[in-house]
């Protein structure tokens, strides 16, 4: 399986391709796609939906991954980030990619095993995880390999529960019919 991570921003949109072969993990591909504060908003938008496809051409991911967009005190970046966000999406979907989402907590617990760590603690977890022996310059595509990660963590979990739970109904004794008189 390959996914990709994305963590979108207008200046710089970090991406990161994973390919899952059981249990291991192995990075494929990542950088950062940035944009020029004098370009207008949306020749920028125009640029980020350019390069997500042409990523999404070159790595043919199965699923392309994002972090569920947080409102903080800045509603003003928050809607900026959404207009990328669309961008991206817009790009799997014409694609004809799934988009899954992750909040910040997931992917922290998912990486580091609990959802207070910060950046240094995640970013060490990616390079160690992927066996990188260096790891990305930048944050962004730092949290868009660790986006990638949490999802084929997620999957492992996912098909884990559904062996157990296929296991389970084997083992379920057949119902017997009750007998009225």
């Amino acid at each position: 399986m390959i996914i990709m991570g994305i963590d979108p921003g207008l200046s710089s949109t970090g991406y990161g391709v994973v390919e899952k072969k059981g249990d291991v993990l192995k990075a494929v591909g990542f950088g950062d796609i940035e944009t020029s504060p004098r370009d207008t908003m949306s020749a920028r938008l125009a640029m980020i939906y350019r390069e997500v496809s042409e990523l999404i051409e070159r790595y043919r991911p199965d699923l392309v991954v994002l972090e569920e967009l947080f409102f903080s005190a800045n509603a003003r970046s928050a809607m900026v980030v959404g207009q990328a966000r669309g961008g991206i999406i817009l790009a799997a979907a014409h694609a004809g990619v799934g988009v899954e989402e992750y909040t910040p907590l997931q992917v922290k617990q998912s990486l580091v095993g609990h959802g207070r760590a910060d950046k240094k603690q995640v970013e060490y977890m990616v390079k160690a995880l992927l066996r990188l022996e260096e790891g990305p310059k930048s944050s962004h595509a730092s949290d868009a390999l660790a986006l990638a990660i949490c999802h084929a963590h997620s999957e492992r979990m996912l098909g884990r529960v559904e062996e157990k739970a296929r296991g389970a109904a084997s083992r379920k004794p057949p119902h017997k019919k009750r007998e009225s008189g």
